[in-house]
């Protein structure tokens, strides 16, 4: 087959994969660029680039459980190390960046944790949820 011609309309998800991660981070950026509302394109690692219809994505189920439970976006903490976690982060009052998360997400996120392998989610959890929950 030459072309994708009568299939583009039953895919779900499109997923590119390199060895070269400035050229998958690059792609990324030139996918959002080229098709922007029309798709959702983000890292789920640095390697995988995963495009996906514009609702298909961490930051769409934020807005869909927002108002499935009736709670505020600003009440809700999301806590992610790659770059498809930005979509949610910028969707929550809370954002949580794991210390393993690159500088680009970790600048992304209102906070860092630890790395996943220094019990960064509990760190974050006891830090940046349940003490703002007490206070």
């Amino acid at each position: 087959m030459s072309t994708f011609d009568g299939l583009l309309d039953r895919v779900i998800k499109i997923v590119g994969v390199s060895d070269d991660l400035g050229a998958v981070a690059r792609c990324e950026r030139d996918v959002q660029q080229e098709r922007g509302e029309h798709v959702s394109a983000a890292r789920s690692q640095p390697y995988y680039l995963d495009v996906t219809h514009p609702k298909a994505n961490k930051g769409e189920v934020i807005t869909i459980l927002s108002e499935m439970l009736r709670v505020p976006t600003a009440n809700i903490a999301t806590i992610g190390d790659m770059p498809n976690d930005v979509l949610m982060f910028k969707r929550s009052g809370v954002s949580i960046a794991m210390g393993n998360a690159s500088p680009e997400v970790q600048h992304e996120a209102r906070f860092v944790t630890s790395s996943n392998k220094e019990e960064g989610f509990a760190l974050a959890m006891e830090r940046f949820v349940l003490r703002s929950q007490a206070a």
